[in-house]
């Protein structure tokens, strides 16, 4: 049988927080360091797993089950955990990727010989909701990115301000000209940008290098950026894209920053950085192009991870369909 340990909590008293014990920080610790030197992970990656494991060791320390011994876990265990994360109202999407996380752990436990079995792999996945992503269509994207500079709304206060445009529409044009992921774009360094061969090397999940070409309209962007780059980046930062203090973009202020070219190019929607990359996949293969092919430039390990932008492009085809035929069924 299974042995339970009590569980460790901070004051010892009953209902108090649950602290987890030191042998299965000490696991965890060895998993994300593993994570990080042997597979290559980013830092974002890292950071995900070791808030998802720490809720996971947590939750199983309030029910009796110490992760410093994981041998005493079992499925059930995790699949209460999951079943806890339902009832509080997670997303099905949120509880999976914690699930994965779960599973990669216990199967770095079972090569390490520490447990025989993973116990998070007899744990199903929740069914999981058919949300489609929010995408532009081909004269949204237009608008977006052929904004006039001259607008009112466009129209900027300053020399820096307008340095900082010319930056965000060099970062749209490049998520949608090559389908990056928003943390891909982010990545880049100036040695990372070949303007002469038109190519971006770009460093993708699981440590995964590949080339991006980049478009006349992304090359033309890029080239008035780096004009103006030198105005804003600090001395010793490598990074493409910077803020406004000259240190790296990051993620939050990207976002805002695609947002607001939104509301300038006077679109009704604000629109996720990762949109633009959804809006790339879907108007290549409405236009024809191959599902490898795709596959590819958008640096996806499984083909099944692209084919769900053949059925965003079957749905579009549909309604247009249903809206133009004259013998089509009209909603």
């Amino acid at each position: 049988m299974k042995r339970s340990r009590p569980p460790t909590s901070a004051g010892g008293a009953p209902g108090a927080p649950v602290r987890p014990s030191p042998q299965a920080a000490r696991l965890v610790a060895e998993f994300l360091e593993w994570l990080t030197v042997e597979r290559g992970a980013p830092e974002t990656t890292r950071a995900a797993y070791a808030a998802d494991l720490d809720q996971l060791v947590r939750a199983l320390a309030a029910r009796g089950v110490d992760m410093g011994h994981p041998e005493d876990v079992d499925y059930r265990h995790i699949q209460a955990w999951i079943g806890q994360l339902y009832r509080q109202g997670m997303a099905r999407s949120t509880m999976a990727r914690k699930l994965a996380a779960a599973r990669t752990f216990f199967r770095h436990l079972q090569r390490r010989g520490l447990v025989d079995a993973n116990a998070a792999a007899l744990v199903r996945n929740p069914r999981q909701e058919r949300r489609q992503p929010r995408i532009l269509n081909v004269e949204e994207a237009r608008a977006l990115l052929g904004a006039d500079p001259a607008s009112p709304a466009a129209a900027p206060k300053s020399p820096d301000a307008a340095r900082l445009r010319c930056r965000d529409l060099a970062l749209a044009e490049l998520l949608y000209g090559s389908g990056l992921r928003i943390s891909e774009a982010l990545g880049l360094d100036l040695d990372d940008i070949q303007l002469a061969e038109g190519m971006a090397r770009v460093m993708g999940k699981g440590a995964r290098e590949r080339m991006a070409p980049l478009s006349d309209a992304s090359l033309h962007a890029l080239r008035a950026w780096l004009e103006e780059r030198p105005y804003l980046a600090a001395v010793d930062c490598p990074a493409l894209f910077v803020g406004a203090r000259g240190g790296r973009l990051d993620r939050r202020e990207a976002a805002r920053r695609i947002a607001r070219l939104c509301r300038e190019a006077g679109l009704d929607v604000s629109i996720s950085p990762h949109a633009l990359r959804h809006s790339f996949a879907t108007h290549l293969l409405d236009a024809g192009a191959d599902l490898r092919s795709v596959q590819e430039l958008l640096g996806h390990k499984r083909l099944a991870t692209t084919q769900r932008y053949t059925q965003v492009s079957l749905e579009r085809l549909m309604r247009i369909y249903d809206q133009a035929h004259p013998r089509a069924k009209k909603a």
